[in-house]
């Protein structure tokens, strides 16, 4: 390729009274390492009709080898056009290069000409940014390696961080890319075959399946339920799925149903008609692996399943049920197996009403020759987010079902389910804003604006500052849940951590998801116009992010989920709340460093007690109104008090330190801030109404 130096050889080519072979010197200065083909090609064009110096803007013929040598990747930008002198480069900076361009100019001025420079018909100039780069997402991880530190007896700690610094390399090596692949080539319905025959085939790419394989493999399921290290196990699978979960393609969903229906079976005793399935959703083997769906929502209701459930269940003599219903919302179709609740008709006909009439049910997806189970896909669902998940309404007509729960006992049945599905929506919403924050900082070493680098402007710092601190916070509720949940399930959970591991479910989800929302969005704009184009892979997280204050619950029906718990437990869930605070918090108050932030908790924490001593005398309406601001004071409260204590540990560093002190800069109690501005009162509803609709008398559903 001639750069600088071949333009001193044109040069002295014009001066010199020898001259050389007009092919030899374009094949060996300009292009010396073309494959033979195009060096044929190029001789080809030279040899019959250039007779001329060997100066390339002589060469009438430049042109065509211009484009024949552009397909090599040393030519890819060729710096010429024909006609005007100038010097090839394959370089960044190309004739920026202060010594190449006064060569070029020294080249130009002998013919009366001037130099161009790179931007004219297909050259695009030469500045290309550089992308960021996914690392292996467990060693970038300083939180999780701390924590692991922290909590993990010393026999565990090594096997574990094995682990996940082996699966973190996986990760960003082979799952980055399968995951893209996915949200690329989104699944399709194929309702009939070549020959009319209706098949309702569900097609996803061949690296959703590899996905699967890769989760048999590493145990993403398996590993909370094989307990190979005792209580820490399920810490040990959540932080895989943390560092699996942004890359995965959305096959996190699947997964958190099928760890959720393994819970169930599990919980149901996972014997006879149930064995087969729970060893197969719990199984390593890629070639025995199931994944469950959990198909719940109809179409009159959503979390409203007592009085939105139409599906009736008729009985068989040989013990099984036939569902007959319309399931309007199914995730991940193409699974297996799946969960379903249904009504059972007694011998009259009739079904029982409300959640005392719901059942739960085991269905197998195909038969033992493979069809389908007498259900048919009516369509997929067309979503703003998560498109790579097959989601479709289902006819059940007359589908092959096994009762597994109590006649009537269906609801109380998913509780168990609920919890997992929850905690993994968690796992999903800390890992997105842990991956968009990794790339951030990335990208702010290698983005260059206004004479400096990201990473050197202020303002930018504190943006990812405050991001992070959103981040760690919600990093450590999800590792607490992972913790509580390890504990009960071996049998060595406190009556404390057993309530505490309820109360916290909710409110882990709720406010974890509006919290990837935001931070995710204010992630995009670290990136500029590049985080709102789509083929840079970003705008994807967030669109899948929305799903996860609505998926599993919205944060209304969560919120009121909290003061279901309150009550079931007759409030021993918050005071077990209480109890656990005031013990971090004194251990966190020897840490002079932390005064500020425990006395901004605990001022917190006696200001939620008023409240609740209000909230007493004000009746359910009163709580239902304050209902979001409670919970999303329960949560600040708590992730605060987890940040202190992981900065009193004596393994801690300063950022986790600054991490509690930012963290506790926010009101961490709207609830008692927003009562004292009678947010809540009796009349709040009515001009609640009346602002929303304004001057319309009443919502007309139309304009």
């Amino acid at each position: 390729m001639a750069t600088g130096a071949n333009c001193s050889v044109l040069k002295a080519h014009q001066t010199a009274n020898g001259r050389k072979n007009i092919q030899e010197y374009n094949i060996r200065n300009m292009a010396p390492t073309l494959s033979e083909e195009n060096r044929y090609a190029i001789e080809t064009i030279l040899r019959p009709s250039i007779p001329h110096p060997p100066c390339p803007y002589y060469c009438r013929e430049m042109p065509r080898l211009v484009e024949l040598t552009r397909v090599y990747r040393g030519v890819s930008r060729v710096r010429a056009v024909w006609g005007t002198p100038r010097a090839f480069s394959t370089g960044r900076l190309a004739l920026s290069n202060p010594q190449r361009l006064a060569q070029a100019n020294e080249v130009a001025a002998m013919n009366g000409e001037t130099v161009s420079f790179p931007f004219s018909r297909s050259l695009i100039g030469t500045f290309f940014q550089d992308r960021p780069i996914l690392g292996n997402p467990f060693l970038e991880d300083v939180p999780l390696q701390s924590y692991l530190r922290r909590h993990l007896p010393p026999e565990v700690l090594n096997g574990v961080q094995a682990e996940l610094m082996s699966f973190g390399q996986r990760v960003c090596n082979e799952v980055d890319a399968l995951g893209r692949q996915c949200e690329e080539n989104p699944p399709r319905l194929q309702q009939y075959n070549s020959w009319g025959r209706r098949v309702d085939h569900i097609v996803t790419c061949p690296a959703w399946g590899q996905l699967k394989d890769i989760s048999a493999e590493e145990g993403l399921v398996a590993t909370g339920y094989e307990r190979r290290y005792g209580e820490w196990s399920r810490l040990l699978q959540i932080s895989k799925l943390y560092l699996f979960s942004p890359s995965a393609g959305l096959f996190t969903c699947p997964l958190a149903m099928t760890d959720g229906a393994a819970k169930v079976l599990e919980s149901l005793g996972a014997s006879g008609p149930l064995e087969k399935p729970f060893e197969r959703l719990t199984s390593r083997d890629r070639k025995q692996f199931w994944t469950s769906g959990q198909w719940m929502t109809e179409r009159k209701g959503g979390s409203d399943v007592a009085g939105g459930t139409e599906t009736v269940a008729k009985a068989q003599p040989d013990g099984t049920y036939r569902l007959y219903g319309y399931k309007w919302f199914t995730s991940s179709t193409n699974s297996e197996m799946s969960l379903t609740l249904g009504r059972v008709v007694d011998s009259q006909g009739l079904t029982t009403e409300g959640s005392k009439g719901l059942s739960l049910f085991y269905l197998p997806v195909r038969d033992e020759d493979g069809n389908l189970n007498n259900l048919e896909v009516q369509r997929l669902k067309d979503k703003l987010g998560t498109r790579q998940v097959p989601t479709a309404e289902l006819l059940l007509d007359g589908t092959k079902a096994y009762l597994i729960s109590k006649e009537g006992r269906g609801v109380a049945s998913i509780s168990g389910m609920l919890t997992i599905t929850r905690i993994h929506n968690a796992i999903s919403a800390a890992s997105g804003m842990r991956r968009i924050i990794n790339l951030g900082r990335e990208y702010a070493t290698k983005r260059f604006v206004f004479g400096k680098y990201l990473k050197d402007h202020p303002l930018h710092m504190q943006t990812l500052a405050r991001m992070e601190v959103e981040t760690r916070g919600a990093f450590l509720l999800v590792m607490e849940l992972a913790r509580l949940l390890g504990r009960e399930e071996t049998g060595s959970a406190t009556e404390l951590e057993r309530h505490l591991l309820r109360l916290l479910t909710p409110i882990a989800k709720l406010y974890t998801g509006k919290q990837a929302i935001a931070v995710i969005s204010e992630g995009l704009e670290c990136f500029g116009g590049q985080g709102y184009m789509e083929d840079t892979g970003l705008p994807s997280m967030l669109r899948d992010a929305q799903v996860l204050s609505i998926w599993e619950g919205t944060t209304n029906i969560l919120s009121l989920d909290v003061l279901r718990s309150l009550v079931k437990s007759q409030g021993q869930v918050l005071q077990a709340f209480f109890t656990d605070i005031k013990n971090k918090l004194e251990v966190a108050s020897q840490n002079p460093a932390l005064a500020v932030p425990v006395g901004a908790l605990s001022g917190s924490l006696q200001r939620l007690k008023q409240f609740i001593q209000i909230s007493m005398d004000r009746g359910p309406d009163f709580m239902e109104l304050s209902a979001r601001d409670f919970s999303y004071s329960l949560a600040r409260i708590y992730m605060g008090t987890l940040l202190s204590s992981h900065a009193a540990w004596e393994g801690s560093s300063s950022s986790d330190v600054y991490a509690a002190q930012r963290w506790c800069e926010q009101d961490l109690c709207p609830v008692s801030t927003n009562e004292k501005t009678c947010c809540y009162n009796k009349e709040t509803f009515t001009q609640d109404t009346a602002l929303v609709y304004d001057s319309s008398p009443q919502p007309r559903g139309r304009l």
